[in-house]
């Protein structure tokens, strides 16, 4: 398997006579398959929540999707499933999965009980995913419903970021209404692993098929996007570089010892685009066609076992011209709303948090305005629909906010 990038200005072209430009560029990534190559077997691990509010059918649903993709493991591929409550235990140790109906029966005897200590089922959720890592597509797909009231959010983030070093990928499902939004999103954004919304019990089947078709797609591993700017080019200070594709992440940023700037992306689907979006400043530049950036992928492909692997290398022009007429791309023009809508339902939440009712009306009609422009019509009527309650004074419920972030990240997901 290789990589292979595109790169593509808002506008290409740019005014010799202007002192500071800003552009974006849109970097889009993509894996091509050859011939020889083979598929990597997956290692999963499920991490579930059975606390007390998991009773009745939010649990059996679940485990009615666990037992689902337990059916869809193919022979080579490893798994371990991880229960937790106020407790965790590990419930199937890592393996390859070789007495499926054993297993199943397993997850059929949770019942429901007790508080929520999402940092320790995910700490063991780790420590059976690190065990089956080699030369296999590693994921964790982590589901609650509640509070982490047992335990402790910055461990959680802590140990989200060390399964980022180790390059397992860390899926959060948020099941009903009251788990906590801001966690979720970090632990999976800081894996590169995606968030997903399980509104009512019966949508849980549903979301556990959608991530594993997603993990089965993975063919490349732990890959980076190296930018190395030329002179008088800089990243913005503020939110540089942010995922627009196929969801909505602001991307952190790391200066390699030889300059570069490393993003770090995850893993790499086979049917999926990853495109991120830069913003870009440039001093003034002499007169013609003029090298901005080279641009390269690190990655790691896990049928041959191999790491540290490098794409070739790219590098980004734009015409300098002394009479500007400018080149406008549509396509970025695109993930520019895509990535405003996100930062733009930021803005309402935290006025919203801050009390200012107001102000998030304000940024929600223009959220959902920017939504229309870009033709997501399923994000605009619930956007509008949360800006018209809020501005008739009512409040919004946990249902309503959730839908309202989620629907601001992705447009994969039909609300």
């Amino acid at each position: 398997m290789k990589v292979s990038l595109q790169a593509n200005f808002n506008d290409s072209n740019v005014d010799a006579n202007q002192l500071n430009n800003q552009r974006q560029l849109e970097v889009s990534i993509s894996v091509n398959i050859g011939k020889t190559d083979k598929n990597v077997p997956l290692n999963l691990c499920l991490v579930l929540d059975h606390s007390g509010s998991m009773n009745g059918k939010p649990l059996e649903m679940v485990k009615r999707a666990a037992i689902g993709v337990v059916d869809g493991l193919k022979e080579g591929d490893r798994l371990s499933i991880v229960a937790f409550d106020h407790r965790a235990k590990v419930l199937i140790p890592n393996q390859i999965l070789e007495n499926p109906e054993w297993t199943k029966q397993q997850i059929a005897y949770l019942s429901a009980d007790g508080g929520t200590a999402i940092d320790e089922g995910l700490r063991l959720g780790i420590e059976q995913l690190a065990k089956g890592k080699q030369e296999n597509i590693s994921q964790v797909f982590l589901l609650t419903d509640g509070e982490n009231e047992h335990g402790d959010n910055n461990r959680c983030l802590k140990l989200a970021q060390l399964a980022a070093n180790h390059n397992l990928t860390l899926n959060a499902l948020g099941f009903g209404d009251h788990w906590n939004q801001d966690i979720l999103e970090r632990i999976a954004d800081t894996s590169g692993g995606t968030l997903s919304y399980i509104q009512r019990p019966d949508e849980a089947i549903e979301a556990f098929n959608r991530l594993f078709k997603r993990a089965q797609s993975i063919g490349l591993t732990n890959a980076h996007l190296l930018f190395q700017l030329m002179p008088n080019v800089r990243l913005a200070k503020l939110k540089p570089i942010a995922q627009v594709s196929p969801d909505t992440i602001e991307l952190p940023i790391q200066i390699e010892a030889n300059g570069r700037f490393s993003v770090r992306l995850g893993d790499l689907m086979l049917d999926t685009e990853r495109v991120v979006l830069a913003n870009l400043y440039m001093g003034k530049l002499p007169v013609g066609k003029q090298a901005i950036t080279n641009l390269q992928i690190k990655y790691s492909d896990p049928a041959q076992n191999y790491t540290g692997l490098y794409s070739e290398n790219t590098p980004v022009y734009m015409e300098v011209q002394e009479v500007y007429k400018p080149r406008l791309n549509s396509n970025v023009q695109k993930s520019i709303l895509i990535l405003a809508k996100y930062r733009q339902t930021q803005l309402a939440e935290a006025k919203l948090q801050k009390g200012d009712h107001a102000g998030a009306v304000t940024m929600l009609h223009t959220a959902a305005k920017t939504a229309l422009q870009m033709g997501d019509n399923s994000a605009a009527t619930v956007l509008q629909t949360s800006a018209t309650r809020l501005q008739m004074g009512e409040k919004l419920s946990e249902t309503d906010r959730k839908r309202t972030h989620i629907v601001s990240k992705t447009i994969l997901q039909d609300f």
